[in-house]
C-alpha cells in the first residue's frame, strides 16, 4: 500500500524546492479541511481548504485530498500539477515564501484557470481521443 503520507518534493527551479504533503484534518473547534503542507528552508507554510457552502473536500472517503466547487471544478491536491499550480500562483501573489497559513480558495479558480490554459484544445472535428 502506498504511503500518502510521506513528504514529496516539488523541484520549481535549480534554486527552489518545496517539500509537500497532503492532510485531512478535523476537530480544534474547526469544520473539516484539506491541508497543503510546503516547506522551503525551514520556513512552512500551509494552504488550507476548509469545507463550506458551495465549496467541498473529499471528507477522507472518496476523492481523497481532490477539493471542488462544482461540477467539473476539482483540484486533486495529491497531483504534483496541481502542487506546483498551487505553489507558482502563491507566489505571484507575494504568499510564498513565507511562514503561516492562507486561504486555498483564493487560489482555486486561478489554478483551474491555468490548468486550462495548459490544456490543448481538440481541433474542431478531430475524433474523441482513445
Amino acid at each position: 500500500m502506498r504511503n500518502d503520507r510521506r513528504l514529496r518534493r516539488l523541484v520549481v527551479d535549480e534554486r527552489t524546492t518545496y517539500l509537500w504533503s497532503v492532510r485531512h484534518k478535523h476537530g480544534d473547534g474547526d469544520v473539516c479541511r484539506e491541508v497543503l503542507n510546503l516547506a522551503r528552508d525551514g520556513v512552512r507554510t500551509r494552504i488550507v481548504f476548509r469545507k463550506g457552502a458551495g465549496r467541498a473536500i473529499s471528507d477522507g472517503y472518496s476523492y481523497v485530498g481532490c477539493v471542488a466547487t462544482g461540477p467539473g471544478k476539482l483540484l486533486n491536491l495529491r497531483e504534483p500539477g496541481v502542487v506546483r499550480g498551487l505553489v507558482d500562483e502563491a507566489t505571484a501573489r507575494g504568499l510564498l515564501p513565507g511562514a503561516g497559513e492562507s486561504d486555498g480558495w483564493e487560489l482555486f479558480d486561478a489554478v483551474l484557470s491555468r490548468a486550462a490554459a495548459a490544456t490543448p484544445a481538440t481541433p474542431p472535428g478531430s475524433p474523441p481521443g482513445p
